[in-house]
């Protein structure tokens, strides 16, 4: 068991920025831009400024999936933001995003651009300007929308709570990874018993419930975050592993969770996605490989 210290806060918080660990460098008590940037813009009506987060994973994933089923004005532009170096905090992502996290949208197919901030604000939006993944139903649509704020409301937990206590934070504490592995653990059954009496976290056809909840709890129990699967039993949650997998071999989810990714199998990364072509063309491998042969001499 870890020695437990007693902290007694101080009247009034002050912030220590070398007291932030791995995220230090980014992490702080105010809001705003620290540094003039505009936004790139391409040529497609939708603009997404992310990286592939789980979070970001969520938008990318529904953009493709609305291209595969035909909805040509879907066609996007995926500009990285590496949130590791500042990006977020540009005066042009600010503006988009005044939260300055990713992702964040902005449609302009009309004639004035459209800012959309926060995952599941965009999934809903892209649906309802689409017609798509999300039923008209009113029973159908209040059980989608329910399960996609069940995950907006639990993937804090998960991520900012269990997987930094667990995974990042510069010391272990047992008291914080107890805590959040049993609400992780918790979160895990919710949804092991609810894929245990519907194919699809939404009803019976596939939703922007899935598409929000996969990036997050398909990752967790395939060891994609913070490699904590043998710490959480995950293979006890037949259900989850089930869905992931059949969700997971859906090719639009496939290219989805390759754009903005920078880790990984340089093959599965496509840093910025301008075109669909960009799939076959332009992920890392090929970018690195042309990059050393035209050294060569």
């Amino acid at each position: 068991m870890n020695e437990i210290v007693d902290y007694t806060p101080p009247k009034v918080w002050a912030w220590d920025k070398s007291g932030g660990g791995r995220f230090s460098s980014i992490n702080r008590p105010i809001a705003g831009a620290t540094h003039e940037k505009a936004l790139p813009v391409g040529k497609h009506p939708l603009q997404l400024y992310s990286l592939a987060t789980p979070n970001g994973v969520k938008v990318t994933v529904m953009l493709e999936e609305l291209l595969a089923a035909g909805h040509r004005g879907a066609e996007y532009d995926a500009w990285l933001i590496r949130i590791m170096e500042g990006d977020q905090f540009g005066s042009g992502f600010v503006e988009v995003n005044p939260n300055s996290k990713i992702p964040a949208l902005v449609d302009r197919s009309g004639a004035n651009p459209i800012r959309v901030f926060e995952s599941g604000s965009i999934l809903v939006y892209l649906a309802e300007k689409f017609g798509a993944f999300l039923p008209t139903d009113a029973a159908k649509r209040a059980e989608v929308l329910s399960w996609l704020f069940w995950q907006m409301g639990a993937g804090p937990m998960l991520g900012g709570g269990f997987g930094h206590f667990y995974a990042y934070a510069p010391v272990k504490i047992e008291y914080a990874i107890d805590r959040f592995a049993m609400e992780a653990k918790r979160q895990l059954d919710v949804l092991d018993r609810r894929l245990g009496e519907s194919e699809y976290v939404g009803g019976d056809a596939y939703s922007i419930a899935d598409m929000a909840v996969w990036p997050w709890y398909g990752a967790l129990v395939t060891g994609q975050v913070y490699d904590a699967g043998e710490f959480l039993e995950v293979d006890a949650y037949k259900n989850v592993l089930r869905w992931t997998d059949l969700v997971g071999a859906r090719p639009a989810v496939r290219r989805g969770r390759m754009v903005n990714r920078i880790m990984g199998d340089p093959a599965s990364q496509l840093h910025e996605r301008h075109d669909a072509g960009d799939f076959d063309t332009r992920t890392q491998d090929k970018l690195e490989r042309a990059a050393v042969e035209s050294r060569t001499p």
